[in-house]
């Protein structure tokens, strides 16, 4: 069996546990008006129960498989997966109520969502599973050395249940309270969706001059130094932009709902990428062949929230 097959096996096996469980206590629950302190446990508290799957079938049995592989890749990829089983575990809850219409809008967002990130997970690692891990998880592994086993337990795991569990809350939200569609629902729809679209085509545009350097490389003339085309003339992280469009999207859905608390979720996401923008961004920097063109970069052009260029960049076209 190929590495990538075996790979993959791993990864589509690796969430039956939690899924088995599950499955076994709505067949309970369907079967019986009596339930045991297990089941009457997972019927009064939807939201414990799926911090529960998450703690044990992904921060444990994913954390001992990544050492088993040497590896946490598997997290990356589930990323795209988990939002997409929260969605479809919160509507099919014993204890859910719900207008029919908003749950079916927010799961079909949210699978479009999931397929789009999937896509593009999967384009990004040329449709290998597992070639590799998170750049930021390999750099903490040398930082750790000796201790990363353990501490990639939290770093790894325990990190994404905060904010994995806490950006889906609004989907929790839509399955805990019926009240019908307005014109909120709408708003809420166009953010999701333009999060996406800008999500999309910013990740496609990098994608295709990450490939295009690759072959200028392969054929020895000189790479491109950065990309500022397309959406990326407009935000320096245009992928990052429209992943927030969307979990603040979900938000108005919930907000609407007044379940306004749920927003801190996507605001912790917000923060831990705003953290991530100045690692990617002092990863360039690092980069002696380009630091000085992606210095020019930082000064003209916007961070995350797209926006014309500075005037400095008429005085460099100027320039040259």
């Amino acid at each position: 069996m190929s590495r990538n097959l075996k790979n993959a096996v791993i990864a589509l096996l690796a969430s039956l546990p939690s899924i088995i469980f599950y499955f076994q206590f709505l067949n309970h629950h369907h079967q019986s008006n009596t339930s045991g302190p297990i089941w009457s446990w997972c019927y009064h508290h939807p939201l414990l129960l799926a911090n529960v799957f998450f703690f044990f079938n992904v921060n444990v049995l994913f954390w001992i498989i990544s050492h088993i592989l040497n590896s946490h890749w598997m997290i990356d990829l589930y990323w795209t997966v988990i939002p997409v089983m929260l969605v479809h575990y919160y509507a099919t809850h014993p204890l859910s109520q719900y207008d029919y219409w908003r749950s079916k809008i927010v799961i079909v967002l949210t699978w479009v969502w999931g397929v789009r990130l999937s896509h593009n997970y999967l384009r990004r690692e040329n449709w290998q599973f597992g070639a590799r891990e998170d750049w930021r998880f390999t750099d903490m592994r040398f930082q750790y050395g000796k201790h990363w086993w353990w501490v990639s337990f939290f770093a790894v795991y325990l990190a994404q249940q905060v904010f994995l569990i806490g950006v889906c809350l609004p989907l929790y939200a839509v399955h805990m309270v019926d009240k019908p569609l307005n014109v909120w629902d709408f708003v809420a729809v166009v953010v999701c969706l333009c999060g996406v679209v800008v999500a999309y085509f910013a990740d496609t545009q990098l994608h295709q001059f990450v490939t295009r350097n690759n072959k200028l490389k392969e054929l020895g003339k000189p790479v491109v130094l950065n990309l500022d085309r397309g959406l990326w003339c407009y935000s320096r992280h245009p992928n990052y932009f429209g992943e927030q469009l969307w979990w603040w999207g979900l938000v108005i859905f919930a907000w609407n709902l007044e379940q306004g608390w749920t927003f801190v979720g996507s605001l912790i996401n917000s923060l831990c990428l705003a953290y991530v923008t100045i690692l990617v961004e002092e990863r360039m920097l690092k980069q002696e062949y380009r630091a000085e063109a992606y210095k020019l970069y930082q000064k003209t052009t916007s961070v995350w929230i797209p926006w014309f260029k500075s005037s400095a960049i008429a005085e460099r076209e100027k320039s040259t």
